[in-house]
């Protein structure tokens, strides 16, 4: 039983260091345990034989708790050969890959030291992209040799920093890889925001007869919201030429990463400006077509309201939810009457219906998450 165990406690140990998921030390201790307590059995009845044989006495069942002993040290043998058998596989890989770490490690080291120093002699050592990794890579090799040199360091700890290495190793590697292709691609990448810059700005020139449109022809609550979009758009392409104009000269410098990622910054930039200024002209043409026809708008809304009441019956949820959709009808009335005067406020009435469309959304996503019984015919 000694051996078995002694066997099986180095196969979870190996085990808990490759594979420490699998908690392969919690399912060994009940078997143990009872294998500790037939090891005490066995001595606690072993000193009594003993004393029995030094003083010439005769143990009462002597030879019934003799054979109980032996059982109780048969089945702990067993259970560990059961548990042993169970995950065999396992520990053989564990125990396998435990020698073999060392061997490992120091092949892990060898690698990065000859990428770091490909990285340190390479043209594009100054690149973003390589002095991140270089340094990554550094730091994870210190970590590496600050185990190895530990005395008693658990094998696991090695072989999760020799992983690391073997990690960073690869993504200086395809870092060195893709350094010579960052010129082109800051290169198109700077002209197709040079252009898309210019098209912007073309398309902000309209943004300011487009907005005193919608002041002369609606309601000045209908465009109170976008009284800022002119000069934020600006502010917005004035920001992204400025960060153009820095990846240019990162460009100049030899530096295609710097320029790619301020060339992004400058997309983002355009990308703001654009919906500021698209919003007004998007704005002023909605606002013509609800005045060109105001029906229409209330008439999609009401359709919406029909749906939701005929899925309502469908499923049987009138009673919870008819008198809802029902009030929608009456506040659909009450915004169509607004629509009056000089000025209508065509604004207050898209919005209004709107959020009624919305609201209408809503109770049809719950009733189509209820249980509800389909309707009898």
């Amino acid at each position: 039983m000694d051996r078995r165990q002694s066997a099986a406690e180095a196969a979870v140990y190996a085990a808990e260091q490759i594979f420490p998921r699998e908690q392969y030390g919690r399912a060994w201790e009940p078997v143990r345990a009872r294998c500790y307590a037939a090891a005490e059995v066995y001595l606690s009845w072993s000193q009594e034989l003993e004393a029995a044989e030094r003083e010439d006495t005769v143990l009462p069942m002597g030879q019934a708790r003799t054979d109980s002993v032996i059982t109780q040290l048969t089945d702990a043998a067993a259970g560990i050969d059961r548990f042993y058998r169970e995950h065999q596989d396992r520990f053989e890989e564990a125990v396998s890959l435990a020698r073999m770490v060392p061997r490992l490690a120091e092949q892990v080291e060898a690698e990065a030291a000859r990428v770091r120093e490909q990285a340190a002699t390479s043209e594009f050592a100054a690149y973003p992209s390589v002095r991140r990794r270089s340094g990554a890579l550094d730091e994870a090799i210190l970590t590496l040799q600050a185990l190895r040199a530990g005395a008693g360091t658990e094998v696991g700890r090695v072989r999760e920093a020799a992983n690391r290495v073997q990690a960073q190793v690869d993504e200086l590697s395809e870092a060195l890889a893709q350094a010579p292709f960052r010129k082109t691609a800051a290169t198109n990448a700077v002209a197709s925001v040079s252009t898309r810059l210019e098209a912007v700005r073309t398309r902000a020139r309209g943004l300011a007869p487009a907005y005193s449109a919608l002041l002369r022809e609606f309601n000045a609550a209908s465009s109170a919201d976008l009284a800022n979009n002119e000069r934020e758009s600006q502010r917005a392409i004035d920001a992204a030429a400025d960060a153009l104009a820095r990846a240019r000269a990162a460009l100049r410098e030899n530096d295609p990463e710097t320029a790619l990622e301020l060339t992004s910054t400058a997309r983002g930039g355009l990308g703001e400006a654009e919906q500021l200024i698209d919003a007004v002209p998007a704005r002023l043409a909605m606002l013509r077509s609800v005045r060109d026809n105001p029906a229409q708008k209330v008439k999609d809304v009401r359709f919406r309201l029909r749906d939701a009441q005929m899925l309502a019956v469908s499923r049987d949820l009138v009673s919870e939810w008819g008198s809802v959709l029902d009030a929608q009808a009456e506040r659909i009335d009450r915004i169509s009457a607004t629509l009056s005067g000089r000025h209508p406020d065509y604004w207050a009435y898209v919005t209004e219906l709107d959020a009624v469309t919305d609201f209408i959304a809503g109770v049809v996503d719950r009733m189509r998450k209820q249980t509800g019984r389909p309707r009898r015919p």
